[in-house]
């Protein structure tokens, strides 16, 4: 375990608390064939989750006819926060790539 000993589990005895910071690593796997996942640090904070990881989602790799229009809006707010508190730290070009990574998702 990565984040211990702290984490989101049946098995876990650690009662979690402000300050802690755990990975957050939904995926999807097959079988003998592959596996892909995003992967966030997150922690909490006055009892509520928030992403320490920010991130463009690599959205050419997403098949959108698949998603919700619930997880279309959760990526397009993950973007939209990503965007705003990084955008001061990016020059010109790394600003344009940012502005193309977080472009809504339709």
């Amino acid at each position: 375990m990565h984040e211990g000993p702290q984490a989101l589990s049946k098995n876990n005895k650690v009662k979690l608390k402000n300050g802690m910071i755990l990975s957050n690593e939904p995926g999807y796997y097959l079988k003998n064939k592959f596996g892909i996942r995003i992967e966030n640090l997150i922690y909490i904070n006055k009892n509520k989750f928030e992403n320490l990881t920010l991130v463009p989602i690599e959205k050419s790799l997403i098949e959108k006819s698949l998603l919700t229009a619930q997880e279309k809006g959760w990526i397009n707010d993950y973007h939209k926060k990503v965007y705003h508190k990084l955008k001061n730290y990016m020059n010109t070009s790394e600003l344009v790539e940012l502005k193309d990574a977080c472009a809504i998702l339709k």
